[in-house]
């Protein structure tokens, strides 16, 4: 992200070229209408600010302050994109998160310090400065177009006063009627604005926009937010993993560990009938191999949301390609990540878990007769395209399979779109960030 003011083109400064023209253009697109626009914020935020204090001790005042600050957001969201077309990119800006409209929830919603800084903008700064840079382009440019046009219109003029040409003894010098000599002085000036006119624009254009940037962005406060809101996913994620070993911990004990406990009884309690009652202990037998059956299923379910060794060994194609062969609809993968490959450990759990838990949800849900997954990477992000040709209708919810996706998605400040409508197709798609 680039803080420049300025536009991203290279600037340019001599009159004769095109693209000083075009930057003139931009400069004074960018000047004229904010002065209509400040205008316009300058008068809607006095009247309500005012009526807003004049009927605070009757209660009546703080909705409207409330709106007064809502009205400056949204003349400061017009300002950005003004700001945005000049100059490109910006830095963000970051508002706290709006509360109900109860007393104690506008109070809160006062209290957020970028509606103050928008306020503040709108109804001391715009106004004032835009009023400046309007009226001196406007004098500026009339100058030149006077000053170059002086040939034409003169003759019009009543003939009374001393020409300022007379006065610094233009005319006696070079030896031409005072009013030649007052347009002649006219053209020159009108010529030195008009090599002056680009550094001129675009100096009021750069005041105007460092203005706008200092008061309607706020990058450390957005930076900030996004740390904090990346540190609760963190917090979220770590959380459910250790919620997710304990329950791994319980269905072991509660489960295989049980079935391992009761086959060993019943392959010691055949050893000992083995010779005495050969028919005894083949019935044992059996059902030892019922109870390894059924451990090995329970442990096979367990292992879904742990990462193989074969994601540590192999990286993640082969991991994926793993997870295709077993899934109970038949799926391909496709996609640029190569045998080997090896990405940052964060990205590829990530990535392994948003197919396993897509596959499963494929499996159980869908009805789908095939399932296609491509593994795209990318030198800034890895996308992850799990496609069904199922009955649609998957969602995030509460309480469904793919919910726990966005939370561990979040972890690693990757992002999860799924285009599900009912009647199907289904794609699920996942963005994870990867740094260098």
């Amino acid at each position: 992200m680039t803080n420049s003011l300025a536009p991203a083109r290279q600037k340019s400064w001599f009159i004769l070229r095109p693209a000083t023209w075009h930057q003139i253009g931009a400069d004074l697109a960018y000047i004229l209408p904010g002065f209509f626009v400040s205008l316009a914020s300058f008068t809607a935020l006095v009247t309500l600010f005012s009526l807003g204090v004049s009927t605070l001790v009757i209660w009546v005042g703080l909705p409207v302050l409330v709106a007064c600050l809502a009205t400056a957001r949204w003349f400061a969201s017009v300002n950005r994109a003004a700001l945005r077309r000049w100059a490109g990119e910006i830095p963000p800006v970051h508002y706290r998160e709006p509360h109900k409209n109860t007393v104690g929830g506008m109070f809160k919603n006062l209290a957020d310090p970028q509606l103050w800084k928008d306020f503040t903008h709108g109804f001391l700064v715009a106004f004032p400065l835009r009023t400046f840079t309007f009226c001196f382009s406007i004098s500026w440019l009339a100058a030149i177009v006077g000053g170059l046009t002086k040939w034409f219109w003169r003759i019009y003029l009543p003939e009374d006063g001393t020409e300022l040409a007379s006065i610094l003894g233009i005319d006696s010098r070079l030896n031409m009627s005072a009013g030649d000599a007052e347009t002649l002085l006219e053209v020159v000036i009108a010529v030195v604005f008009l090599l002056a006119l680009p550094f001129v624009t675009h100096l009021l254009a750069t005041a105007d926009a460092a203005t706008t940037r200092a008061l309607l962005t706020n990058e450390t406060a957005a930076l900030r937010a996004r740390s904090e809101e990346l540190a609760a996913s963190r917090a979220q994620v770590v959380s459910e993993e250790a919620s997710t070993l304990r329950k791994i911990e319980r269905d072991l004990h509660d489960g295989p560990q049980q079935r391992l406990i009761r086959l060993q009884m019943d392959v010691a309690a055949a050893q000992r009938q083995m010779d005495s009652n050969p028919e005894a202990a083949r019935e044992l037998m059996d059902g030892a191999l019922e109870q390894s059956r059924e451990a090995l299923t329970e442990l096979r379910q367990l292992s879904r949301g742990i990462a193989p060794p074969l994601l540590t060994d192999r990286g993640l194609r082969a991991a994926v390609e793993s997870l295709a062969g077993k899934s109970a609809v038949p799926a391909t993968v496709a996609g640029n990540l190569q045998h080997g490959a090896r990405l940052a450990e964060s990205a590829e759990n990530a990535a392994y878990f948003v197919v396993s838990e897509a596959l499963a949800n494929v499996s159980k849900h869908s009805g789908a007769n095939q399932a296609a997954i491509n593994v795209a990477a990318h030198p800034t992000e890895l996308l992850i395209e799990v496609m069904d040709d199922g009955g649609g209708g998957a969602h995030v919810g509460k309480g469904h399979g793919l919910a726990g996706l966005v939370d561990r998605l979040a972890g690693v400040d990757g992002s999860l779109e799924i285009i599900s409508p009912d009647g199907g197709p289904t794609s699920l798609r996942a963005s994870i960030p990867l740094r260098g």
